[in-house]
């Protein structure tokens, strides 16, 4: 049987203004899942984050992660499993040297100088930034920043990574890399990934599971598929389908294209899609274009 990774219980936050982040939500994500949270700015994302980690504290309702109630003496033990890598990267990048940046968490953690140096070349090899380890991080572009301030997350080893707007200002190479890389540390070191996004064309390359936000309720949680496909729910969250899904919806309704079970929300699925078609002749050189 899976072992439970994060647990929401009944959770609450309210801001010291008084304003309500989140109300009433539960979750659970497994141990290895990939999870996207999604939702329109100013429904709670980044507060659901900040609980997973300990920086926040619910106001009514329980966290556990791994086991471990999030609070109390639990909270360095919770930071050293749980990895989070914020929206704005130099909010997380200070040090003098991208060196001292990635090496600064397992120095706290009080392990060994051979470890610490072995960890911290590990996490820039992984990011891609070697060479860079004298580098002052204000010097770096905003697609390095972001590579950065993953390698210092990278560098704590922890078991739960998780994102905040991961592909937010990044150019479509650094996009591409970014994806390669998630999915490289999911495979290979068997991480659970969690990430807040308003990408949706991100989520189906990667992800397995989504729950969907608004207004700081939970109003929506299944694959990807099965959420994407909910056209009134992607409405009602201020979201967009993927643009190849848009393309494919406008082929349906102006030539009549049926598809094997839903619309495809990726360029592998889109492909896989249009060689069907194109075995079974269903596609003409007559389509409507105008």
């Amino acid at each position: 049987m899976r072992e439970v990774a994060i647990e929401m219980e009944d959770v609450r936050y309210v801001y010291p203004d008084g304003s309500v982040a989140l109300d009433g939500v539960n979750l659970r994500i497994m141990k290895h899942e990939r999870v996207a949270i999604m939702g329109p700015n100013g429904a709670g994302k980044t507060t659901l984050l900040m609980l997973i980690n300990g920086l926040f504290t619910p106001s009514k309702g329980n966290v556990n992660v791994l086991g471990l109630p999030v609070k109390g003496s639990n909270l360095r033990e919770v930071r050293m499993k749980v990895g989070l890598a914020f929206q704005n990267p130099d909010d997380q990048l200070f040090c003098p040297t991208l060196w001292e940046d990635v090496t600064f968490g397992p120095l706290n953690m009080g392990l060994p100088e051979e470890e610490i140096t072995r960890r911290a070349r590990e996490a820039l090899k992984a990011v891609g930034l070697v060479g860079y380890e004298e580098k002052p991080p204000h010097h770096l572009s905003v697609g390095e920043k972001k590579k950065a301030a993953l390698a210092t997350v990278l560098a704590m080893k922890p078991e739960i990574l998780i994102l905040d707007e991961p592909t937010a200002n990044l150019d479509p190479r650094s996009r591409t890399e970014l994806i390669e890389l998630l999915d490289n540390l999911h495979r290979t070191q068997e991480i659970t990934l969690i990430v807040a996004t308003h990408d949706v064309n991100f989520v189906p390359m990667i992800m397995d599971r989504v729950y969907v936000l608004n207004s700081g309720r939970i109003i929506a949680e299944g694959s990807v598929r099965a959420v994407f496909s909910n056209v009134k729910l992607m409405k009602e969250a201020n979201l967009e389908p993927p643009a190849i899904a848009q393309l494919f919806s406008l082929l349906s309704e102006q030539d009549g294209l049926e598809f094997t079970e839903s619309l495809p929300f990726t360029i592998k699925d889109a492909l896989h899609e249009l060689h069907r078609l194109l075995k079974r002749g269903r596609i003409h050189n007559n389509l409507n274009v105008s």
